[in-house]
């Protein structure tokens, strides 16, 4: 088991000597400080951690917005590290995930995390509904207009005086420009393209 420590500055003005500090304090065997702003989209020395970080070990952090930016990162990362058998140890909260306590909070870390995919899947639906009822259709759009289709089937309708076929399905498709397949559903079915 390997304490591993995890610091983090939000400015570039602000100063990692005070993490480093209580990481070390904890008893952290490495640590791993990121000296670039937090408000990069890349963290090297987070991936770097956590690809450090092997089954049974401890990922210790100063405080838990020094990991992630929003909970959203948070629940990620800690998911990651639930998934890989890693604790997190946050000193200056007091959270353990090592302890029943620590791991309660995660627990309630994923309901969240579950609860925000409820949400997003129920306003998904919800807006879904709402441009249904303002006469708006989900999908791609048609291959074919409804001119196209009676175009395609007035096509495939006409034949000479012996009753011979004048356009193939691959003239017509190539006349109204869309495959093949789009004209075969055309005909046998009463449908939109």
């Amino acid at each position: 088991m390997a304490l591993i420590g995890y610091g983090r500055v939000s400015t570039a003005d602000q100063h990692l000597d005070i993490q480093e500090k209580q990481l070390l304090t904890a008893g952290c065997e490495r640590i791993y400080m990121e000296k670039l702003s937090g408000t990069l989209a890349s963290r090297p020395e987070l991936d770097r951690a956590l690809d450090h970080l092997r089954a049974g070990d401890i990922l210790v952090i100063t405080r838990l917005d020094r990991l992630g930016r929003s909970v959203k990162n948070l629940i990620d990362i800690s998911e990651r590290l639930r998934q890989g058998d890693i604790a997190l140890r946050v000193v200056e909260q007091g959270i353990d995930s090592t302890t029943s306590e620590g791991r309660m909070f995660f627990h309630m870390l994923a309901a969240v995390a579950e609860f925000e995919h409820d949400l997003i899947v129920a306003r998904t639906k919800d807006g879904l509904e709402a441009a249904r009822a303002r006469g708006m259709k989900g999908g791609r759009k048609p291959k074919l207009t409804q001119t196209g289709i009676q175009q395609a089937r007035a096509m495939y309708d006409a034949v000479d005086e012996r009753g011979k076929r004048l356009h193939t399905v691959q003239a017509i498709a190539d006349t109204l420009r869309v495959s093949r397949g789009v004209i075969y559903r055309v005909l046998s079915e009463d449908v939109v393209a």
